[in-house]
């Protein structure tokens, strides 16, 4: 498994566990979820994407209890969270309307939170999960380096933030942000051109793209852009999901897809889209496709 650097002393795999869905599952036992752990381990795939509020704010602490149950595991993994939304569900249920949050002292509460709820004792990338109207970039940027100074995080990022988001918070830091996750994938194409992938790329901030199979949307029904991609993954002996993922690796950018799955069949098939080497021409056959038209 390819890895990318964020820092001098951080990489990730290229391809990301996200653990959104963790908790949609009858069975989220500290064994179900250490067997889906070991199914990434064995291809290689050792970073693992979390959110405070995944699983109505539940899926921290069900990955906390396959942790616990295994001490070993944490040593062979990245595990990035994030945090300042507040939704009225789980323990924030009595909040009157969903809002973000990004006052140090949420930002610390939440980071206690998490670390609590994982039985970690530190973070290994945390973002900042959606681009706060009210943010302080003074106070959040101030925030964020004292939890790196502290050890208790050892490196942040953002998440859904434009260009213009990314440099107000980093004007008011002195940790460098390393990364901006992002919605990208054959069905939601616009970072390409409006500027997002393009920032980033400039100054070689490696992406991480969530929803990389458009939520699932890619992979049913039939229409041109699946008839391609099924010819394409029939040419591989791969299977549609893998020529999505391909689809964003080719890029030059280094975008790290994070994908989501609870079918352990299919958790042990993620690596299949490092079998697919897209040609440019291959490339533009599925944008053109996911356009809807040639290109200009």
């Amino acid at each position: 498994m390819d890895r990318i650097s964020l820092t001098s002393d951080l990489s990730f795999s290229r391809l990301v566990y996200g653990m959104w869905r963790i908790g949609d599952v009858e069975d989220t036992s500290p064994a179900h979820v250490d067997a889906k752990i070991q199914a990434c381990l064995d291809q290689g795939i050792t970073t693992f994407d979390q959110a405070d509020i995944y699983g109505d704010y539940g899926a921290e602490e069900i990955l906390g209890g396959a942790l616990r149950a295994n001490p070993g595991l944490r040593n062979q993994m990245e595990i990035v969270t994030k945090c300042d939304i507040i939704a009225p569900i789980g323990r924030w249920s009595h909040a009157p309307v969903k809002y973000y949050d990004t006052s140090r002292a949420h930002i610390e509460a939440s980071v206690e939170q998490s670390l609590k709820g994982m039985g970690i004792d530190h973070i290994d990338l945390l973002l900042i999960h959606r681009p706060d109207p009210l943010m302080d970039h003074n106070e959040t940027g101030a925030a964020l380096d004292d939890l790196v100074a502290n050890g208790k995080v050892r490196t942040v990022g953002v998440s859904n933030f434009r260009p213009r988001d990314w440099e107000l918070l980093q004007s008011a830091m002195k940790t460098q942000l390393v990364t901006n996750q992002l919605e990208i994938s054959l069905s939601e194409i616009s970072p390409f051109t409006n500027g997002d992938i393009a920032f980033h790329q400039r100054h070689d901030h490696p992406m991480m793209a969530w929803s990389p199979l458009g939520g699932g949307s890619l992979m049913t029904g039939t229409s041109d852009l699946t008839q391609r991609m099924d010819a394409l993954a029939s040419e591989f002996g791969v299977d549609r999901a893998a020529v999505a993922i391909a689809f964003l690796l080719r890029h030059p950018s280094k975008i790290l897809p994070v994908l989501g799955t609870n079918n352990l069949s299919r958790i042990q098939t993620i690596s299949d889209a490092m079998k697919v080497s897209l040609s440019r021409e291959a490339w533009f056959t599925l944008y053109e496709a996911a356009l809807g038209k040639e290109v200009p």
